[in-house]
C-alpha cells in the first residue's frame, strides 16, 4: 500500500476537514430522507468530529483519538466560550447517541433525534465559518 505525501498549508488542511464534515452532513441528510436514522446519527456525528478537527487545525493541533479531540475542544473552545456551552452539550449528546446507535443491540433511533444530530452538525460548521 502506498503512502500519500501530505503537502499543503494549515489552511488547506482546515478547508479539507471542513469539506469532509460537509460531506458527512450531506450523507446524513440523504439517510434521513431514506428513514435510516441510525446511519444519520453516525454520519452527523462524524460531521461534528471532522468540523472539530478542522477547528483544531486552525491552531496547528491534531488528535488521533476522538476522545482527545472532543476533550480538547471542550477545554479550548467551549470553556473559553469561543463556542457556546449549549453547543458543547449538544456535541456531547451527539457522541453518546452515535455510540448507542452504532453499538447498542436494541437501540431505536428516532427521526426527531436524527434531525437534532444534523442540526448540531450544521450549527457547528456554521459557527466555525464565523470564527475567523
Amino acid at each position: 500500500m502506498t503512502q500519500h505525501n501530505e503537502k499543503g498549508t494549515r489552511r488547506d488542511l482546515v478547508l479539507y476537514r471542513l469539506e469532509v464534515a460537509k460531506s458527512d452532513i450531506k450523507s446524513a441528510k440523504i439517510l434521513l430522507d431514506a428513514g435510516e436514522y441510525r446511519g444519520v446519527n453516525n454520519r452527523a456525528y462524524y460531521g461534528i468530529y471532522h468540523a472539530i478537527s478542522a477547528i483544531h487545525a486552525l491552531d496547528g493541533n491534531a488528535y488521533k483519538r476522538h476522545k482527545d479531540a472532543l476533550a480538547n475542544f471542550n477545554k479550548n473552545y467551549i470553556k473559553t466560550e469561543i463556542f457556546p456551552r449549549t453547543l458543547g452539550r449538544k456535541i456531547a449528546e451527539a457522541e453518546e447517541i452515535r455510540h448507542a446507535s452504532d453499538y447498542d443491540d436494541f437501540y431505536i433511533a428516532t427521526r426527531e433525534e436524527a434531525e437534532e444530530q444534523i442540526d448540531t452538525a450544521v450549527e457547528l460548521v456554521e459557527k466555525k465559518k464565523n470564527m475567523y
